[in-house]
């Protein structure tokens, strides 16, 4: 039990560590209105959004800063999504409606989507979010100025994480925590290696022309996970991607539950960490660092193992998470169940490995796709 122990602080004193420097790096961008002839393309892929798309358009059009124009893809929505944006689109000239075709063999829902929608737009910019995302109005301004500043070909961030139930608490915050704890920030924005990109496809802004370079939404046709991919193939073109903070910048409510949560991230997972050369490293790191630490304390109080290091990889652990959710705005009753949401989110990476891996397949909002 001592080496057990022992691990376990060292792991959880290394995603500390890791934790310290991302936090110190990341920041929020500043606004900055944009320069005459710079124009932001809002662009929205929505399937049966009725309960968030109005919300949603509404938010991109109160935008500060910068001109924009809202874009709707309806992908087959059987809901009153295209209705409800349809009266938007008639008191808002900035505001169009446009109807995905049917869905090409070879392609995933989204991503054809996005590619349609990158199709039909007219920005010097082009900001893809989620249907169930709210832009501060500053939003668009600040990430455009970000990225011309620093020549970034795409510019993510995660919008501050809405979570209602018990069982969004326990499954959502692990996406800040992955991304603020364990994405090397200051090495992403020195190093032009495609294992260091990584975008978060709730919110991703890119130039016009650095999108078009890689071939767009195109060329991951057959993927599920935009984000990741996006920013590695820009990285392979020789060009810089960055993460900031987005906590000012949106907010998001992904799922209303445990079941649509889990549903939802197994969908993504084998396109990030759910892999055979990555997930057992991902096991041991979080499972010593995060998971262990209140089972090793309960057994030293017991009289089994040393209490001190246990204790210790406790404190770092949950002094990590709590560092994190302040950082992102998060809801504090996430913080005493981090080891929890640690395990449930290993299980979702594993459950995914295991069911791609024996070739079923997986699906979302009614489709179903052949395992990667």
């Amino acid at each position: 039990m001592t080496v057990i122990a022992i691990l376990a602080l060292a792991f959880a004193a290394l995603g500390a560590l890791l934790a310290t420097m991302n936090l110190g790096a990341m920041r929020t961008p500043a606004f900055r209105p944009a320069g005459e002839g710079t124009r932001v393309s809002v662009l929205i892929p929505a399937r049966d959004e009725e309960a968030n798309i109005a919300a949603c358009v509404e938010s991109a059009l109160a935008s500060e800063g910068v001109a924009v124009e809202v874009v709707v893809m309806d992908d087959g929505s059987t809901d009153r999504t295209a209705e409800i944006v349809s009266a938007i689109a008639a008191r808002d000239a900035r505001v169009r409606l446009e109807r995905a075709p049917p869905l090409p063999a070879g392609w995933t829902g989204k991503v054809h989507a996005c590619q349609r929608l990158a199709d039909a737009a007219s920005g010097t910019h082009l900001l893809f979010v989620d249907a169930d995302v709210r832009l501060a109005p500053r939003a668009a301004a600040s990430l455009v100025a970000h990225q011309e500043t620093k020549g970034f070909g795409l510019v993510s961030a995660v919008p501050r994480q809405v979570t209602k139930t018990w069982g969004e608490r326990l499954t959502v915050p692990m996406i800040n925590f992955l991304m603020l704890g364990y994405l090397p920030v200051p090495m992403m924005r020195t190093r032009p290696d495609r294992g260091l990109g990584a975008a978060c496809g709730q919110m991703m802004l890119f130039p016009r022309e650095a999108y078009d370079a890689i071939g767009g939404h195109e060329s991951i046709r057959h993927l599920l996970h935009d984000g990741i991919q996006l920013a590695r193939r820009l990285r392979d073109h020789g060009r810089m991607t960055d993460v900031v903070l987005g906590s000012e910048l949106a907010v998001c409510r992904m799922y209303d539950g445990f079941e649509p949560a889990w549903r939802g991230f197994i969908k993504n997972a084998h396109e990030g960490m759910a892999s055979w050369g990555q997930l057992p490293v991902w096991t041991a790191l979080l499972g010593f660092g995060h998971v262990l630490p209140p089972i090793l304390v309960v057994l030293a109080i017991a009289g089994i193992g040393p209490l001190v290091p246990a204790l210790g990889a406790l404190v770092l652990s949950l002094g990590m998470r709590a560092a994190i959710t302040r950082a992102t705005r998060e809801s504090w009753w996430t913080v005493p169940l981090h080891p929890a949401t640690v395990g449930v989110g290993l299980a979702i990476q594993w459950a995914s490995l295991l069911k791609l891996g024996r070739g079923r397949a997986g699906g979302w909002k009614g489709r179903v796709y052949p395992a990667q």
